[in-house]
């Protein structure tokens, strides 16, 4: 296993009070907590993955979600075996709209 952590700081969008979790953990797939957090206008993201040696990857897909959303007060955690870079913005995108506040 390998941990990832990811910090993104100045969001603008904050979640509504619940927690979320979508996906399942099994092979080729994954799953996301996502829930509110006081992280001073941050947003902090773990990763525990099973494919080791793609950390390159992994930063360039929660980057891009983070431009996509620009989350404030949010942490996620995944668990990964082995989910295809599609499949992690699918379950972080469904995960945010589940509890994302309308502007």
């Amino acid at each position: 296993m390998e941990t990832l952590n990811y910090r993104f700081e100045n969001g603008t969008r904050k979640l509504s009070a619940k927690a979320e979790l979508v996906g399942v953990v099994s092979s080729g797939n994954l799953e996301v907590l996502i829930e509110s957090a006081d992280l001073q206008g941050g947003c902090s993201v773990e990763i525990k993955t099973a494919a080791r040696g793609f950390g390159a990857i992994w930063e360039a897909v929660i980057g891009d979600f983070n431009k996509r959303w620009q989350l404030a007060d949010t942490r996620i955690s995944i668990n990964d075996m082995g989910a295809t870079p599609a499949v992690v913005s699918l379950r972080l995108d469904q995960a945010v709209e589940s509890v994302v506040e309308e502007k």
